[in-house]
């Protein structure tokens, strides 16, 4: 395993650079705009703002990098990135903001589509499994480590943003200088959205809803916490948690779901982060208790993405597996966009518990439709369903692919072998 990832360390560690860099912008949104005095409809539609230009990336940034190549659509995405960080504190206006953190959603989508297509193109067969993990590993410890640094940098100035403009600029240099050969991007055609449907009701909406929830704990989280009147270090910690609970947990939920019915688990966990979401609310939100439920609702949230692909995938034939992870990423990118919109919308509304009621809310949707689903359709044997599948929603269609293409060329070497 060592000597695996010593083959890509540069490119993981660039990976990471990205990651803490974006985390930062993404905490900071929320901490300085409250600063400021942005409205917490403002700071939404400047969270949404951010996943809008992703699902735009999505879409686009594979024509770019075959037009032009992956060098210079890097370099390119990643000083628009750079720019955009520095431009943030220079230009404090919400409608500023829209537009950097559309510009970042949108370059930052091409920088994960590079990546992982770079560490595809560096596996085979035998390491990519181990490569695809830390890789996802790289991601969640680099958002991680944004809010370590963000809780000891002053937000009232220009260094944090700098700080994060300076790692992004620094971590296309590992990966540019030990990405070779260039490798090939695919120009895949997502599936349609009513043949995703047919094909598992269950991952469709369920992903949709979900897309709402993970973008209210990466945006909309600091801005609650600076509402009510934490401090930085309170909110960036808060953050963490949220994060580090996505860790924890995928590897014991990924361990029951290859031993049950894959039904029951999606319910189950949907139904205890509605249940932990809806604490802070009903005894206050202490910090103490603001961090347990950040970590039960991270922890919830991270493997339930991962249960879906997995249930959707469980429905697939291998040919058609790519198809779907761009019609997945879609579902997820749309309600990514209208999550932190509806969030704010509950916030103005009701107060700061919006923030506890909507994700709730969303779990608690997901658990139903999850039980009416079980009540329409028979489920698989738990011997005939696929490996688990570790994946960060922060993932491009080339990472998803290759983790699902993946898994089920091993479970078909298995079967093989018995």
């Amino acid at each position: 395993m060592l000597t695996v990832l010593l083959r890509v360390w540069a490119l993981l560690f660039g990976v990471l650079l990205i990651m803490i860099g974006n985390g930062m912008q993404s905490t900071l949104m929320g901490v300085r705009g409250g600063q400021e005095g942005f409205s917490t409809f403002e700071l939404s539609v400047v969270t949404s703002a951010y996943f809008a230009g992703f699902l735009i990336g999505s879409r686009t940034a594979s024509s770019f990098i075959r037009s032009v190549g992956h060098v210079r659509v890097f370099a390119a995405l990643g000083s628009f990135m750079s720019a955009g960080l520095i431009a943030f504190p220079i230009i404090v206006e919400p409608w500023a903001w829209v537009a950097i953190r559309l510009l970042l959603g949108f370059c930052l989508s091409g920088v994960y589509v590079s990546a992982e297509s770079w560490l595809n193109n560096n596996a085979t067969n035998t390491t990519r499994g181990t490569i695809l993990s830390a890789y996802m590993l790289a991601q969640t410890f680099g958002m991680v480590g944004a809010q370590a640094l963000v809780g000891v940098t002053p937000v009232d100035g220009f260094a944090a943003f700098a700080i994060a403009s300076i790692l992004v600029s620094l971590s296309f240099a590992p990966i540019l200088l030990s990405a070779s050969p260039v490798p090939v991007v695919e120009n895949i055609k997502p599936m349609t959205l009513k043949r995703l449907y047919q094909a598992s009701p269950l991952a469709t909406v369920g992903t949709l809803l979900l897309g709402g929830v993970f973008a209210a704990q990466l945006g909309m989280a600091a801005v609650y916490g600076s509402s009510i009147g934490l401090s930085t270090g309170q909110t960036t910690t808060f953050v963490a948690a949220i994060f580090l609970g996505s860790i924890v947990f995928q590897v014991p939920i990924g361990w029951v779901s290859d031993l049950v019915d894959r039904r029951l688990l999606i319910l189950g966990v949907a139904s205890v982060g509605g249940a932990g979401s809806i604490v802070p609310w009903i005894v206050g939100p202490s910090f103490p208790v603001l961090l347990g439920a950040g970590f039960l609702m991270g922890g919830m949230a991270s493997p339930l993405y991962s249960l879906l692909v997995a249930y959707c995938n469980d429905y697939l034939e291998l040919e058609d597996m790519p198809a779907a992870s761009g019609g997945i990423l879609f579902i997820y990118g749309v309600g990514a966009i209208v999550g932190p919109l509806v969030t704010g919308q509950m916030m103005d509304l009701i107060g700061n518990n919006g923030f506890w009621l909507f994700i709730a809310g969303t779990f608690v949707a997901i658990a139903a439709w999850c039980g009416y689903r079980m009540t329409i359709r028979p489920g698989l044997p738990a011997d005939e369903t696929g490996d688990y599948i570790s994946l960060s929603p922060n993932a491009s269609q080339v990472a998803v692919t290759a983790v699902t293409e993946w898994t089920a060329e091993q479970d078909a070497e298995d079967e093989d072998q018995n």
